[in-house]
């Protein structure tokens, strides 16, 4: 199946039928779902937020190192430059800001809960409190537009879960709305704001992830904005109405190991499965491989959010390790 399912945030919490999930989740799919008629607000506060990526990413260097934290393996904050590309190299393609969104909890929380960050001290990854840009950046909203359009995604993101919760019982003992709880109640779900930097040379790029390699998410589900396209060269602020190169963009390699591209409408959020969900659903649901490839038109910058929807630290995701293992143990094959 080379197309996503796409189904209305009203038929969502309906319910959505064991076929309908099995074509966006089972094993001949692509993994991913699309969920359009969401309320009015959020295609404006997603132009905010993507509008947002390249005004930080373009801050001064100094404003940047402020926003960076080597302590939690540049995963709170501001991060370019610290994870490698499969060639072994610094990938320097893309910057990224980090959010915890505990606020989705409560709304002063700025990182996990106090009993996670005293029970698990060297997980700072997970642990150390976010960082916002300062009042003077030209970011004043930013702060209240992430919170608000994160916390909209991860509401979205329960009801994708409720849907998988009554699938996946049909096929094997769980804890009853096992996979709603780990997104409703996590302090420890990230998300992660991508600016795509233009490309500096217009030289044929050999690599079909020059972007984003290919890789799976640790999430259980990821949810996806589709992507802002700037032409920086008129000002960081000059979205396009649509991609300007349909070679680039988000690509799925499926079931089949085929490699499908997949353009997440803009007024979309779509939710893909990550590797975290496959452990638990002991393979029911199969993580996502996925990769950005770029585009060698000059001045053109890309920017997406994607919301990581996963347990808190000290949650079984196997029979051998908890989250903290696990995504450690991930963590430390990306840096």
């Amino acid at each position: 199946m080379d197309v996503p399912v796409c189904v209305s945030l009203e038929n969502l919490v309906k319910g959505i039928d064991d076929t309908t999930l099995d074509k966006a989740f089972g094993p001949d799919s692509l993994g991913i779902i699309i969920i359009k008629d969401l309320p009015d607000f959020f295609s404006e506060l997603r132009l905010k937020v993507l509008k947002s990526a390249s005004i930080l990413a373009n801050q001064p260097e100094h404003v940047l190192q402020s926003l960076e934290n080597e302590e939690s393996i540049w995963l709170t904050g501001w991060s370019c430059g610290k994870e490698i590309l499969g060639s072994g190299k610094p990938d320097y393609g893309k910057g990224s800001f980090y959010v915890n969104c505990a606020f989705h909890q409560q709304d002063d929380l700025e990182g996990p809960r106090l009993d996670l960050c005293e029970r698990y001290p060297n997980y700072k990854a997970y642990t150390s409190p976010n960082i916002w840009p300062p009042p003077n950046s030209g970011l004043e909203t930013f702060k209240g537009d992430m919170k608000k359009l994160c916390s909209f995604i991860i509401s979205v993101a329960e009801k994708v879960a409720v849907n998988c919760d009554n699938y996946i019982s049909k096929r094997f003992e769980l804890p009853p709305d096992y996979l709603q709880n780990i997104v409703h109640t996590s302090t420890c779900t990230k998300a992660r704001l991508l600016h795509y930097y233009p490309v500096k040379t217009q030289d044929s790029s050999e690599n079909d992830d020059d972007w984003c390699g290919e890789h799976l998410d640790h999430s259980c589900i990821t949810g996806l904005t589709s992507a802002l396209f700037i032409d920086e060269s008129q000002g960081l602020t000059n979205d396009l109405p649509q991609n300007p190169d349909p070679i680039s963009g988000l690509y799925i390699r499926n079931r089949h190991n085929q490699v499908v591209k997949v353009s997440i409408p803009k007024d979309c959020i779509a939710f893909q499965t990550g590797s975290a969900l496959q452990e638990v659903s002991k393979g029911n649901f199969r993580a996502v491989s996925h990769f950005v490839k770029g585009t060698n038109l000059p001045s053109i910058a890309r920017n997406t959010l994607a919301v990581f929807c996963q347990p808190d630290l000290d949650q079984r995701v196997n029979d051998k390790e908890t989250f903290a293992d696990f995504a450690t143990r991930i963590l430390a094959e990306n840096h």
